[in-house]
């Protein structure tokens, strides 16, 4: 039981809008942040920049939450360090998928993941035709004919490994839920860290204590770990799985759209329109839930 629903009156089932504009900003600026992670790539590798984006991303929650001012029981802390391993397994083998996919590629791919959990949590009719379409569109994402033989069968794999790991992050993350969310976030990308950073230690060495690389290190940790995993604590708390898990359908889009604008990746008409699918996919899945949460109001339950 989250403590959305321990409240009373008007606050008793929230309103899915907050949520939403949340986690579409946490997208955004995962994606935005991801685009520019990838410049690291040469300099300190995919294990480097993870544990860049991670550590650091640790370090400013740490300071702005100091999480140790709120109580936290040992089976919530067991929560908390389940919800850190697997997002720092979940960066790990995407940033490793990224190294040869393209970015909006990777992500529909990884996207595999909470797609999955939505259709087994899905029982509603309309919930299915949301994600035909977001799966409709990750289809026409992924490159068609002589190009699919071109993607590398290792980045899809890790690809493939990084989807479980978005699975298991939303049902970790939704079981830490009952806890202070900048608690959540902070001890979450704090056990993370303590997992990605002697992988990217011991792949990238001294080059990680650059200075001009750390300073690059702290834009990547803010726009890919602190701001996007505050904000998708907040849609966690308040959205059902399977909605957070269809709107997430949005990622690959923005990732594709952020490879054409900042790594000058190409999309033909045939992805383009996947996107335009996936929106639609995301739109009505959010416009259904704010019914049905209004609906759940109005009943009582």
């Amino acid at each position: 039981m989250t403590t959305a629903t321990l409240n009373t009156g008007r606050n008793a089932s929230p309103s899915t809008l907050l949520p939403t504009l949340s986690l579409i900003g946490a997208m955004a600026s995962l994606c935005i942040g991801t685009s520019f992670a990838k410049s690291l790539f040469p300099l300190v590798g995919a294990q480097g920049t993870t544990a860049y984006r991670i550590a650091i991303g640790a370090l400013i929650l740490l300071a702005f939450w100091r999480p140790w001012r709120f109580p936290l029981t040992r089976r919530d802390a067991g929560k908390i360090a389940l919800y850190g391993v697997t997002l720092a397994c979940l960066n790990l083998l995407f940033y490793m998928a990224l190294r040869t996919l393209p970015l909006g590629v990777a992500i529909a791919i990884e996207f595999t993941g909470p797609l999955t959990l939505a259709v087994a949590l899905s029982r509603r009719a309309i919930d299915f035709v949301w994600i035909a379409c977001a799966a409709a569109g990750l289809v026409l994402l992924i490159p068609t004919g002589q190009s699919v033989h071109d993607l590398d069968p290792v980045g899809i794999a890790y690809a493939l490994g990084a989807a479980v790991c978005w699975a298991l992050y939303i049902i970790f993350g939704k079981m830490a839920g009952n806890v202070h969310g900048g608690q959540a976030t902070s001890l979450g990308l704090t056990a993370a860290a303590l997992v990605a950073l002697p992988i990217g230690a011991a792949h990238a060495g001294a080059a990680l204590l650059d200075p001009k690389l750390i300073l690059a290190g702290i834009a990547v940790g803010i726009l890919s770990s602190a701001l996007p995993y505050s904000l998708e604590m907040v849609a966690l708390k308040r959205l059902p799985q399977k909605t957070f898990g269809v709107l997430l359908s949005m990622e690959p889009a923005m990732g594709a759209l952020a490879g054409v604008v900042v790594l000058n990746e190409h999309l033909d008409k045939t992805q383009w329109l996947a996107i335009g699918g996936i929106i639609v996919a995301s739109a009505g899945c959010a416009a259904t839930a704010r019914r049905q949460n209004a609906r759940r109001r109005q009943t009582g339950s």
